[in-house]
């Protein structure tokens, strides 16, 4: 089996907090997998290690076969990220914008072709000329989404992508990730439960730096004895809470 994510012992400390410890899990390709938990769980700081944002200070992982550390180049190459801070230029273009991504991982022939079948993907083509500091914010997320695509990843992270858009917006952007899902492996944090609900394979559920609980809504529904994910959600993590 072919894995998307494998990590060992993987750890990140700032100062005297441990924010990752230990995470050890492997992901397999082809699935979108959520990775859940509160705020200061670790989820962000675990996609910066995996990204090549961040450097461990323990413990390893690999994308697809290739390890952060010894081959972030080829990492770098294989990873596409979405951050949960929209990461547009604002005085660009949706067009120059897309462009601009577009010719840091692609060869100068593809870039056109690229361009204009991304602005067809996502919709995107009557902003095309319209400045980002101008779209509304559930455009922009779209954008940034599309720029973290253009470059043909095999893993994509999706750090809170809808946070703070409308009920509509965000439902439009998960047909949007729903899409991707055929293209590559995605890894989605997220404090909306109904999303990871709807669109996850699998789901990680982090509590202080570390995974409480892994696997389908359903193994974790029977796991816990409770129905839906967010009674799932808060049952493990209040349980890991009182140990």
């Amino acid at each position: 089996m072919e894995y998307a994510i494998e990590t060992r012992d993987l750890t990140k400390r700032y100062k005297e907090k441990t924010a990752v410890d230990r995470l050890s899990i492997t992901v397999p390709a082809g699935q979108l997998t959520a990775l859940l938990g509160v705020n200061g769980a670790g989820k962000t700081t675990t996609i910066r290690m995996l990204t090549c944002l961040s450097k461990p200070d323990e413990g390893s992982a690999k994308i697809l076969g290739h390890d952060v550390l010894a081959e972030p180049d080829a990492v770098k190459k294989l990873v596409g990220i979405s951050t949960q801070d929209t990461a547009v230029a604002e005085n660009l273009t949706v067009r120059e914008n897309l462009e601009f991504m577009a010719s840091l991982y692609l060869p100068k022939d593809r870039i056109k072709e690229a361009v204009e079948n991304t602005i067809a993907a996502f919709g995107l083509g009557e902003f095309e000329g319209k400045k980002a500091k101008l779209l509304s914010g559930g455009w922009k997320r779209k954008l940034s989404i599309a720029m973290a695509v253009i470059g043909e990843p095999r893993v994509l992270f999706l750090d809170e992508p809808t946070l703070g858009l409308d009920v509509l917006a965000r439902r439009q952007l998960w047909r949007e990730i729903e899409a991707l899902k055929k293209q590559m492996s995605i890894v989605l944090t997220t404090h909306y439960m109904e999303e990871a609900e709807a669109l996850a394979d699998r789901i990680y559920i982090m509590i202080d730096g570390r995974i409480a609980a892994e696997g389908t809504l359903c193994e974790l529904e029977k796991l816990t004895g409770k129905k839906g994910l967010e009674d799932v959600f808060v049952t493990i993590a209040e349980g890991a809470g009182n140990e």
